[in-house]
């Protein structure tokens, strides 16, 4: 015989029901909002200082401590002059551009001074004698340690044999536009000079 339920128990097994639902339902929200994912905010990379590099130069000439010195990136010439002692009293620093950036692999040479009494012995002890003989004197002096390409002046490179003033410049605006010359084969690159002058300046520049 089928089961008869009244009407207020089926309204006390609804509301039951309901509540029950309400519960299940509430604790599911709950569930749901503590399981889900935090967003973070994606993390920005940090930026690291630029390491400087070390430079190693060949400083030799009129310095008290020639050698290989191990310099930062931004040294100036000065700065290197500075680590190999200093010039001594016979150095021409008027000749050696101090504020020059320093280049990996270069060789800084430090001109000697030519005194004025050899250039007088070189004219007979008479010094209103022909300027030129100075001139040579002091070339021959120069040739004798070579010619810095790094550092040398306009004058100083009008002296060489077939560099005349306008090549000289040509030399100096290469050098400036390009930087120091890695050899002396690189004197081929500028203006004027071929493979015979350059031959002909092997033995008397230096890069």
């Amino acid at each position: 015989m089928p089961f008869a339920v009244s009407r207020s128990t089926a309204l006390v097994a609804l509301s039951a029901l309901l509540v029950v639902l309400a519960l299940a339902g509430h604790r599911l929200a709950q569930t749901g909002t503590a399981t889900s994912p935090e967003v973070v905010a994606p993390l920005e990379p940090v930026a690291q200082a630029p390491t400087r590099r070390a430079l190693v130069v060949h400083v030799v000439g009129a310095v008290r401590r020639p050698g290989l010195y191990r310099l930062r990136e931004g040294a100036r010439v000065a700065d290197a002059v500075s680590r190999a002692g200093g010039a001594t009293g016979r150095a021409e620093l008027a000749a050696l551009n101090l504020a020059a950036p320093l280049v990996d692999g270069i060789q800084i040479l430090v001109p000697r001074r030519v005194a004025g009494s050899q250039a007088l012995e070189a004219t007979g002890g008479d010094p209103s004698a022909d300027v030129a003989a100075g001139t040579s004197a002091a070339r021959t002096a120069g040739l004798g340690r070579k010619l810095s390409l790094f550092s040398a002046t306009a004058d100083q490179l009008d002296e060489l044999p077939g560099v005349g003033p306008i090549t000289a410049q040509k030399i100096l605006d290469y050098r400036a536009e390009h930087g120091p010359f890695r050899s002396v084969d690189d004197l081929d690159a500028v203006p004027g000079i071929g493979p015979t002058r350059i031959e002909q300046l092997r033995d008397l520049v230096t890069p």
